[in-house]
């Protein structure tokens, strides 16, 4: 006696989708890191910009109303800051003036210059100076110091955004003012390798998603299509402010590169949206499932 009993032979049909499933694994924990540091930066820079408008449209209003505010004015090797460009050379020193008037009624004790470089929510140099004086009130003093930035060639290069701040005794800003800082930097400083990386990423972001598309493994949902393709986009706006900063066009203000990056999100996010279905699984052949007949255990017939 026999017991007939079925047997599916291996589909081969399936063996792609098995072997790009790694693949896509990878590439999916790739586009997750890029997507959750990228969107961390963002979501500071548009804080920054909103609370910018917020305080530099009211509170500067009340604080002169008040007669309670410290101003700072300075310079860099004679070029003030402002609109202009700071260049800051680490080949050699720079002369760092600053003005502070005490608009308050107390006198204000100053401890500490900072020269720091902002970008993307991210501080890249600071540089700290004691230089102890006190600003009584009603009055203005000014005092200049030179400032070694032999080490500033490892840490940034291209336009930056940098501020000029005087801290008190306990490490509190006083006052504070911004420029643009031209920085003659190495392009394998922290900055510069900051930005190969991100394109290292964005362009593995990219390589997921096309590959997922010309093998047609995306969703069949097309909104999960869509946020397959947006962490590659959202490097690529990355990408762009980096590369105009280190290549003197544009600094990274939060106001230029939010637009940037939000920019080519959505373009992204929209080719995700608009890419084809993915293809319906293969019909399963009546063929591969065989009828085995095995003898009972025994040697019964």
């Amino acid at each position: 006696m026999f017991l007939p009993i079925a047997y599916r032979l291996p589909d081969s049909s399936a063996s792609p989708e098995l072997r790009g499933a790694p693949v896509r694994r990878i590439m999916g924990g790739v586009g997750l890191l890029l997507g959750c540091g990228i969107f961390s930066g963002i979501f500071r820079g548009i804080s920054s910009v909103v609370l910018g408008v917020v305080v530099g449209g009211i509170l500067p209003a009340t604080a002169h109303a008040a007669g309670d505010e410290v101003t700072l004015t300075a310079s860099v090797d004679g070029r003030p800051a402002g609109p202009d460009d700071l260049v800051l050379d680490p080949s050699g020193s720079a002369k760092i003036a600053i003005t502070v008037h005490n608009g308050t009624d107390t006198v204000r004790h100053v401890k500490t210059v900072r020269l720091s470089g902002t970008a993307l929510a991210l501080t890249f140099f600071s540089y700290d100076t004691t230089v102890p004086f006190d600003v009584p009130a009603k009055q203005s003093v000014t005092k200049a110091f030179f400032l070694d930035l032999g080490q500033l060639g490892t840490q940034a290069t291209g336009l930056l955004p940098t501020d000029i701040e005087v801290l008190d005794v306990e490490r509190q800003v006083i006052a504070s003012i911004g420029a643009t800082g031209d920085v003659r930097g190495s392009m394998w400083s922290v900055y510069g390798v900051f930005g190969l990386a991100v394109f290292f990423l964005t362009a593995l972001a990219w390589a997921g998603a096309l590959w997922a598309l010309a093998r047609r493994r995306l969703p069949a949902n097309r909104w999960q299509r869509a946020m397959q393709f947006l962490p590659a986009g959202v490097g690529t706006g990355l990408v762009a402010v980096i590369s105009l900063s280190v290549l003197r066009v544009m600094a990274p203000s939060p106001a230029a590169e939010v637009p940037f990056i939000l920019g080519a999100a959505a373009a992204a996010f929209l080719l995700g949206y608009l890419t084809p279905n993915a293809a319906e699984p293969p019909p399963v052949d009546p063929e591969t499932t065989q009828r085995i007949t095995r003898p009972l255990p025994g040697g019964a017939a």
